[in-house]
């Protein structure tokens, strides 16, 4: 028979092993792709069927890894590479341009057990700008590094250079032209079209089975943006924030109002000092005050039990997520559920 210490014993390994399962029921996959003036009458189908493919691979990317018993940073990692890989959207690869000619990158990441954060702004020759980001939280004393000082931190930690033409698509060129021409023909963009552009920025948001959350955000900014511009997208609190207490969330839109409103961080502290549901706080947030004040995009959130929150006050957004339970979505439109 079984003594009292060994039932004790056996009693806790139980209980350890029913925790273990639990959590790994819970792990989630959260991405997004952007925000904007995104319709589908502007859409061909065969544009639509590229990002809609491309957004499931960076899901399942990431997805596996939390399945295999990964954590939410790597996932977060491994899944924004995919689309910074991808001349889809407005990171890495499909970044765009800023007035001088360049691809301005930026990108941050977040850890919700220690609440450690990394960014880079301005880089331009660091193919992942997330995986530099990484690297200054995990092998620096500080959270963000800019331009050339964080060109040179990415070298010193041997991460993949490229030539700055690597970030070159004609599109994206396009785009910087057509900006130019319509600031020379009416002195200054309008306001409202800013507002209407479409946001590419890519984010991604996890739990793990160890209960942990993460987040990250990577972008190229803001097309004919100009003096060396920096937006939310490294802005720990305004386009990334994670904890383990709340929630993490990764921004896409328009900067300036993200960053006046610390959108990001503003969702976990309704949560924790309001008591808030995900959903009630992420939606007030998005629907209620960024609106209010003029500001326009989306998040992706998910708690640290599991629940998805993806608001966003624009005509799409690129987005997706997966579940423990299996259930999986890749969304675009408004009126997608």
């Amino acid at each position: 028979m079984l003594n009292k210490l060994s039932l004790l014993v056996l009693a806790m390994v139980l209980s350890l092993n029913i925790m273990a399962q639990d959590a790994k029921d819970k792990i989630t996959l959260v991405i997004h792709g952007g925000a904007g003036t995104i319709l589908k009458k502007n859409m061909t189908p065969e544009k639509e069927k590229a990002y809609r493919e491309k957004l499931t691979e960076a899901l399942e990317t990431g997805y596996k890894i939390l399945e295999d018993g990964g954590t939410s940073l790597e996932a977060v990692v491994a899944t924004i590479n995919v689309m910074e890989n991808s001349p889809l959207f407005n990171a890495g690869k499909g970044a765009v341009f800023a007035n001088n000619g360049k691809n301005e990158l930026d990108a941050s990441i977040m850890d919700g057990k220690t609440l450690n954060a990394g960014a880079v702004a301005g880089v331009t020759v660091i193919k992942n700008p997330i995986n530099a980001a990484l690297e200054v939280m995990n092998n620096s004393e500080h959270v963000l590094l800019t331009r050339e000082g964080a060109e040179e931190f990415a070298k010193k930690q041997n991460l993949e250079i490229v030539d700055p033409s690597y970030f070159y698509t004609e599109r994206r060129k396009q785009s910087l032209e057509k900006a130019k021409a319509n600031e020379e023909n009416r002195g200054q963009i309008p306001y409202s079209d800013l507002l209407n552009n479409k946001h590419g920025t890519v984010g991604c948001v996890a739990l793990d089975q160890f209960g942990n959350l993460a987040a990250g955000t990577s972008t190229g900014g803001m097309t004919n943006k100009k003096f060396a511009r920096v937006g939310d997208s490294p802005i720990i609190g305004a386009g990334t924030y994670a904890n383990n207490k709340t929630c993490a969330v990764s921004s896409t839109g328009h900067g300036e109002f993200f960053m006046r409103n610390l959108v990001a961080y503003d969702v976990s502290a309704m949560m924790e000092y309001k008591g808030m549901s995900l959903e009630d706080a992420s939606n007030k947030v998005i629907m209620d005050k960024l609106t209010e004040l003029g500001g326009t995009g989306g998040i992706i959130c998910v708690d640290h039990e599991g629940n998805v929150s993806m608001p966003f006050n624009t005509a799409g957004m690129y987005r997706g997520y997966i579940k423990a339970d299996g259930s999986k979505k890749v969304l675009i439109y408004k009126d997608e559920e």
